[in-house]
């Protein structure tokens, strides 16, 4: 559905005539005199015909206009007690957004779902073993002494794991170190036998979904995530500092799907079709197994409890650590999981200033709110900098700013238990945001540490190191963002969008729009916990807030150069680079066997070609709108924009991937066997691995189909890129 349009704007008497002046110098550099010569043209022809700033004021001036206090206030305010998807102080979390957005005069609504969420109903576990006494686990995670949140943590939901089967098993413990394939292709080689045990693993590497599913592949009949000391408690726990505290638990989805289980494929509109309760639970992207998370304290009793042979050493916990053994047993868990999996109904903020001279094309800017208890990093910290950054819009408009193309500030609900807001609202708009949409930019965790870090589409590399180099470093103000970047030891330097961990995943890997994810800081140790609250931002995350005024003003800047400049910054050079690197790995991976190469190589030097077809012209175009304004045809610069904005989209199949029909993408989506995982190719790397396990004729001809599958979307975004018919 298309945006609501927001009043006129008798913006003429408010734009300026002329940009400020720039800031004296000490010594003027003579130009040469062509250029002093189009300067003044330009500069005549602007005062002439009345036109308004450059976009590049607009930018100088978003820059300056950033706030920690109101950045610190939104924080505040989103953080005051737990708010998890489907209750009423996550409803409150939404008003809140809702009105600060609406004070700027942005017309903002409500979209609504009614989705399938999961909650716990009863949990209990206990661990006995011979000679020993039952210990009975709280399974609470505790607060401290002068905790200012003390009074409101019991309304956080009690630690659990979303959409876990309900059951009891009591049965021997096997440690199953990450719970990765691999892991329980050891735990199989060393002739231990998982099948009717519970499962032990502990937090990292993969998707916990896929730490519970690889468990229930392997026979297990219960599994228990814990957050191991060496990887989360590394030096002082909080309050004191960063680390998490004995008692800290990593809650979250297991839920391998994305959007509403009841609406697989379409979205959970009113009077929709839907599965029942049943089938969607019964579901293959369902753990399918009972499963608890327990924080490390809890899992080192477990774990000194567990016989049988030691462990390897890459298994082993940190210095100081009792040695890991695999079992099974003597430890005997008794576990009991209860959920209560019912309809609720989420709230999406959809907020838009609408563009003048292309309305009907968007610059979409996501961030989602609900948490699983207080949220201060995941995700408000992206809520909070959202805001922020819409007050500096705000003012941009009161300086006579209105974009050139319509932007639009979502705030989605039920990220956390499987992408859900922004799946669903995608899956309701799909036509129109792929006809009109020219790229999403997300911001899940704004801020959680650290060092700056970025995802995207390749066609956005450039655009991304730009915009860096514009804005302030927080933590040393002689330097750019640009420098922080370089410093993070990041390898690569920009990530890709595979891997399923934020509402970009609709975006790109169901409908192929170009997107962005950035964020400053990784992997913090609270993640998820009753711990991630206003207070461990204060003291450890951000403790002057000017990390979420970094990352409004590149999220903002990233935004402003989509909207306002006339041709698309897009760069599609590195997107070839990045189909031929993943063409080698692929040529790796099928040395010695009977699998073509030829269709995938011959695809991509047409791309490659399109590439600098369009190159050319851009070129020209830029030549023209300086030197000779009135050769720069308007439909020429809206065909090549269309060709910039389109050419992802083609990188999109309507089967989908093999056997994972929602992800339409052939060049990224998540790993089969972890979510989190980005993976180059995923129908042929799918196709490679289980060629590998069977070894059949069958499944090697079932790769080269995926070699054909690709190398024909290849050809297509070639196509649409250079603007050409066969």
């Amino acid at each position: 559905m298309p945006p609501p349009q927001d009043g006129a704007h008798d913006s003429a008497a408010r734009v300026p005539l002329l940009p400020p002046p720039a800031p004296r110098r000490a010594a003027v550099r003579l130009r040469p005199l062509p250029l002093l010569i189009a300067a003044a043209f330009a500069a005549s022809y602007r005062l002439l015909f009345h036109l308004a700033p450059a976009p590049s004021y607009y930018q100088s001036l978003l820059l300056s206009l950033g706030s920690n206090d109101t950045a610190a206030a939104h924080l505040h305010a989103l953080t005051i007690r737990p708010h998890l998807a489907g209750t009423g102080a996550n409803a409150l979390a939404a008003a809140h957004v809702a009105s600060a957005l609406s004070s700027h005069s942005f017309p903002t609504r409500l979209t609504s779902y009614s989705v399938l969420l999961s909650y716990p109903a009863h949990r209990s576990l206990s661990l006995s073993a011979p000679d020993r006494d039952t210990v009975l686990f709280a399974l609470k995670q505790e607060t401290y002494a002068g905790d200012p949140y003390d009074a409101v943590s019991d309304e956080a939901v009690p630690t659990f794991l979303a959409y876990a089967a309900s059951g009891s098993v009591t049965a021997e413990a096997v440690y199953a170190n990450y719970g990765r394939a691999e892991d329980y292709a050891y735990l199989a080689a060393r002739g231990v036998n998982v099948t009717g045990k519970v499962a032990v693993a502990r937090y990292g590497k993969v998707f916990r979904g896929d730490i519970v599913r690889n468990a229930r592949d392997a026979g297990a009949a219960a599994a228990v995530i814990y957050t191991d000391a060496k990887d989360y408690a590394a030096g002082k726990a909080f309050p004191d500092g960063p680390w998490m505290p004995p008692t800290g638990v990593q809650v979250g989805s297991t839920f391998k799907g994305v959007g509403d289980p009841t609406t697989p494929m379409w979205p959970s509109s009113e009077g929709c079709e839907r599965l029942s309760v049943a089938e969607a639970m019964s579901s293959d992207d369902m753990p399918g197994i009972p499963a608890l998370p327990v924080s490390w304290m809890d899992g080192e009793t477990i774990l000194q409890l567990i016989g049988g042979d030691v462990a390897p050493k890459d298994w082993q916990g940190g210095d100081g650590a009792a040695a890991y053994r695999i079992g099974p047993g003597p430890a005997v868990l008794n576990l009991t999981y209860i959920g209560n999996e019912t309809m609720v109904t989420i709230q999406n903020v959809i907020s838009v200033i609408e563009g003048r001279e292309e309305p009907e094309r968007y610059v979409i800017l996501g961030n989602h709110r609900d948490a699983w208890t207080f949220g201060a990093a995941d995700p408000n910290s992206g809520t909070a900098t959202l805001l922020e950054l819409a007050q500096r819009l705000s003012e941009l408009q009161k300086k006579g700013w209105t974009p050139r193309r319509t932007i639009i500030l979502c705030n989605w609900d039920a990220e956390e238990y499987g992408l859900t807001g922004s799946t669903e609202w995608v899956e309701e708009n799909r036509a129109m945001l792929t006809s009109r949409t020219v790229a999403y930019l997300n911001v899940d965790i704004a801020v959680d540490g650290y060092g700056f870090y970025a995802s995207a589409t390749p066609q956005l590399d450039e655009l991304l190191k730009e915009a860096s180099k514009q804005v302030q470093n927080p933590n040393n103000g002689t330097q750019s963002l640009y420098d922080l970047w370089m410093a993070s030891n990041s390898s690569p330097l920009i990530g890709r969008l595979g891997g399923g961990g934020s509402d970009y995943s609709a975006f790109v890997q169901h409908i192929g729009i170009p997107s962005v994810d950035m964020t400053i800081g990784s992997d913090y140790a609270v993640y998820h916990s009753l711990y991630d609250d206003f207070i461990w931002m204060e003291k450890f995350g951000d403790p002057l807030f000017q990390r979420h005024v970094a990352v409004a003003s590149m999220w903002g800047l990233v935004a402003l150069r989509l909207s306002d400049e006339e041709i698309l910054p897009f760069n599609y050079s590195n997107y070839a680079t990045e189909l031929e690197n993943g063409a080698l790995d692929i040529s790796e991976s099928v040395l010695g066997v009977s699998v073509s190469l030829s269709p995938l190589h011959k695809s991509i030097k047409e791309f490659r070609k399109a590439v600098l077809k369009v190159d050319s012209e851009l070129k020209a175009l830029q030549t023209w709108k300086f030197w000779a304004p009135w050769k720069n045809s308007p439909l020429k610069v809206r065909d090549i924009n269309d060709r910039l904005m389109m050419t992802e989209r083609a990188f999109t199949d309507r089967e989908g991937l093999s056997g994972r029909p929602w992800y339409k993408h052939l060049i990224y989506a998540p790993s089969l066997h972890n979510d989190y995982g980005a993976q180059v190719y995923p129908g042929v790397d799918d196709a490679i691995q289980k060629a590998k396990k069977t070894n059949t004729s069958e499944s090697w001809q079932s790769v080269q189909h995926e070699i054909y599958r690709v190398s024909r979307v290849i050809n297509q975004a070639a196509l649409v890129l250079s603007g050409d018919l066969t």
